[in-house]
């Protein structure tokens, strides 16, 4: 690799290198695949070495494309099935916020890729739409499903755990 692209590359890495592994470990919940998926982002930016009206663009494709390559890897796993829950279960510091993170994994990907711009982010419903390719009623529709899915799933766990708490004290 020449000069000029290991240093493009490492700009890349210094100016969003943590945004893009944050959105792809929220996406997929394995480290190895998340390193796979953001080499791959990489190499997409080398081969397509697109150009950018702003930064703002340039962030909005990086992560347009990680959350493509890691929908890629979510499918490859589907067909290939293969994931340790327990490995990252482990590195997760709360019970409750393990509970959150295997819900929010088990919601569809388009669900979950949204919540993830909007609140780990910081991306508006507008954003989002445009990161995506999607109408801005897409996004604030898909965002409110996944909420309502999020919502549900973790009641449903509560209750569940009352109802066994219910049971041991009889």
């Amino acid at each position: 690799m020449s000069n000029e692209k290991e240093a493009e590359i490492n700009r890349i890495l210094q100016s969003y290198g943590d945004m893009l592994y944050r959105t792809a470990w929220l996406l997929l919940g394995n480290p190895h695949d998340v390193q796979d998926a953001l080499q791959e982002t990489l190499l997409r930016y080398l081969e397509k070495a697109p150009a950018f009206d702003s930064g703002d663009h340039e962030k909005a494709w990086l992560l347009r494309v990680t959350a493509n390559c890691c929908k890629d890897f979510l499918r490859f796993q589907k067909r290939h099935s293969h994931l340790d829950i327990e490995e990252w279960k482990e590195q997760l510091p709360a019970p409750q916020e393990q509970r959150l993170m295997l819900e929010l994994y088990e919601l569809p990907v388009k669900w979950k890729t949204v919540l993830i711009l909007h609140y780990f982010e910081g991306y508006s419903v507008r954003e989002i739409g445009e990161i995506l390719r999607i109408s801005e009623a897409a996004a604030k529709k898909r965002l409110q499903r996944a909420r309502e899915a999020l919502k549900l799933a973790l009641e449903s766990e509560q209750t569940e755990n009352q109802k066994r708490r219910s049971s041991y004290e009889r």
